[in-house]
């Protein structure tokens, strides 16, 4: 058993690390700081550590301040084994979104059993229990197979920092600690981002017979986008529900009097399983090639962003039925199989051949005013990933 004390002053070590991705605000650190934290705990506990740049702090050219202060960076631990068994993955992002509205975001209070702070659920409370795992597992009777700590940089943006540990490392399965309230979970959404720009022509207002509306002609891409929304709706996945769409921001237009020569629509559409970016854009072309064979003045030009695959991983996949085992052994036989709406860099695993599931401590505030992670759940789960480890490294490669 993993002493209280010895959990919470870990967590709110990490928590007290301000580790917002720069890339989602202006000023944010980075996860350099933290991941040399991370390091340093991983060779105190015994296993072949690093610390790996992945690059510049932003993709967006960098102001003097955020030059001077964030760093982007992965923290790697390994725990060999003796050989002959199966390679696991414990893979977890240290970078967190911003803090707007939050009184103590880096305080790292405990009160009532719940530790507070911004990225205390999402998902430090999962990487300090992962660290907490490796560690009595480096104390204990070797493994077959190896341990791989991941703390990854970037998962809140556009993941550079799986993308990048994926260049050097592969293992044989995978645990991404996002919280899930204890719940092993087996699939997730994706999504793609996508802009539309509709074409207007300028005038002044007085003069429609020489102006173009081109926040008008929006209003009809947003009538079609609020119909394929309905549409998605009635498609079905037996876990996750329905895909969605929806309209992230707009803008267009300069002033009252002039008739508007642009109007750009940011949408981000949620896939199922099996879905991809090329599904979205079939969709969108659709509405947009029907809204221009009706008007021949309606022009239109369509982007088609980032995108991420939905996770699904069958639940027969032998990480699954390891760390079922394990959570039943441990939490009892009330542990569920589920679903989860967000995404997460499971799918990139995945996708790269590595089955991966999620599992990690329970609390509230995803991204909110108030978070905080439960800290009876964060021993737990340092419990279930440990003997998970040890169910699955030690059976045969």
């Amino acid at each position: 058993m993993i002493e209280r004390s010895r959990i919470e002053s870990l967590l709110a070590d990490l928590v007290r690390i301000e580790s917002i991705n720069p890339d989602l605000v202006e000023g944010g650190s980075g996860e350099g700081e933290i991941a040399r934290l991370v390091a340093d705990f991983l060779s105190r506990a015994g296993l072949e550590s690093s610390c790996r740049g992945i690059g510049p702090a932003s993709r967006a050219k960098p102001s003097p301040e955020r030059s001077r202060r964030a760093s982007r960076a992965n923290a790697v631990g390994i725990l060999k084994g003796s050989g002959g068994g199966r390679s696991l993955m414990f893979n977890g992002h240290l970078d967190t979104v911003g803090v707007a509205g939050m009184a103590e975001p880096f305080s790292g209070r405990v009160e009532g059993g719940r530790l507070y702070g911004r990225g205390s659920q999402d998902m430090k409370g999962g990487v300090a229990a992962a660290l907490l795992a490796v560690e009595a597992l480096a104390r204990g009777a070797r493994l077959k197979g190896d341990v791989v700590f991941a703390g990854v940089a970037d998962e809140e943006y556009e993941s550079k920092g799986t993308r990048a540990l994926l260049k050097e490392f592969r293992t044989d399965a995978a645990v991404v600690m996002e919280p899930t309230g204890l719940e092993v979970v087996t699939a997730h959404k994706g999504f793609v981002w996508a802009e539309v720009r509709t074409l207007g022509r300028a005038a002044h207002g007085s003069r429609p017979e020489e102006g173009l509306d081109a926040i008008a002609f929006m209003g009809r891409v947003l009538g079609g986008i609020e119909r394929l929304e309905n549409e998605l709706a009635r498609r079905r996945h037996p876990s996750l529900g329905g895909g969605s769409v929806h309209a992230s921001t707009i803008s267009g237009g300069q002033e009252f009097s002039s008739y508007p020569a642009e109007c750009k629509l940011r949408v981000e559409r949620r896939l199922l399983p099996g879905e991809n970016s090329q599904t979205f854009e079939r969709e969108l072309q659709q509405i947009l090639s029907e809204l221009s064979a009706a008007d021949e003045a309606f022009r239109v030009k369509l982007e088609i962003g980032y995108s991420a695959l939905a996770l699904e991983t069958p639940p027969a996949t032998s990480i699954v039925r390891a760390l079922m085992a394990s959570a039943e052994k441990v939490l009892g036989p009330e542990v569920r199989l589920g679903a989860q709406s967000f995404w997460t860099d499971a799918a990139l695993l995945s996708e790269a051949g590595i089955p991966s599931v999620l599992f990690g401590p329970g609390g509230e505030g995803l991204h909110s005013a108030e978070e905080y992670v439960l800290v009876e759940q964060v021993a737990q789960c340092a419990e279930v990933l440990a003997e998970c480890a040890r169910e699955f490294c030690n059976a045969r490669a």
